[in-house]
């Protein structure tokens, strides 16, 4: 809400637009005088009537959430005019969906590793007629097969413009791979 302060000074709105703040100021509450890049980011974008009908409209619990909501739109905005949080919440998308996949891919290879320490057969309990047989196990990998590309991590099967760092053959003599 509103500081001691905001009684001597106008709020961020009204210093903007360059007129006296009254007692009941619509944007007191919400644009304090210490943060006047947020209402002249909010104004840019929605203009002041703008917000003041929305502000009117909602429920006073509302009003905070739906300042916030605004300020945050109008920076991204000011940032990238063109496609705003949209654009960071497509790029966080994306960004979450890489992760599960190399979450997916790891959880895959966890199960892979230990069906490897699951024993050939069941124990007979007190009873049964016969054993079932599982499935064999999966051989283990050495660290040799994981450094040939067997392991997690593998070398992408199209060709970049660029040497991976991994596959620098520098060492050997040559100029990597281009």
């Amino acid at each position: 809400m509103a500081s001691s302060s905001s009684y001597n000074s106008p709020c961020a709105a009204c210093k903007f637009l360059r007129r006296k703040c009254m007692p009941g100021c619509i944007f007191a509450p919400y644009f304090p005088p210490e943060e006047p890049q947020k209402f002249a980011n909010v104004h840019k974008i929605f203009g002041a009537s703008n917000v003041t009908k929305l502000l009117n409209e909602l429920p006073p619990h509302q009003r905070e959430d739906a300042v916030n909501s605004l300020a945050y739109e109008a920076e991204a905005r000011v940032r990238d005019p063109v496609y705003g949080c949209v654009g960071a919440i497509s790029f966080l998308q994306r960004q979450v969906q890489r992760l599960q996949k190399e979450l997916d891919a790891a959880n895959a290879d966890l199960i892979r590793f230990a069906c490897n320490e699951i024993p050939t057969a069941l124990p007979v309990s007190p009873g049964a007629t016969s054993v079932q047989p599982m499935a064999p196990p999966l051989r283990q990998r050495s660290v040799d097969e994981f450094s040939r590309g067997g392991g997690i991590y593998q070398t992408p099967a199209f060709s970049l413009p660029y040497p991976l760092p991994w596959n620098d053959n520098s060492s050997e003599g040559g100029q990597g791979n281009m």
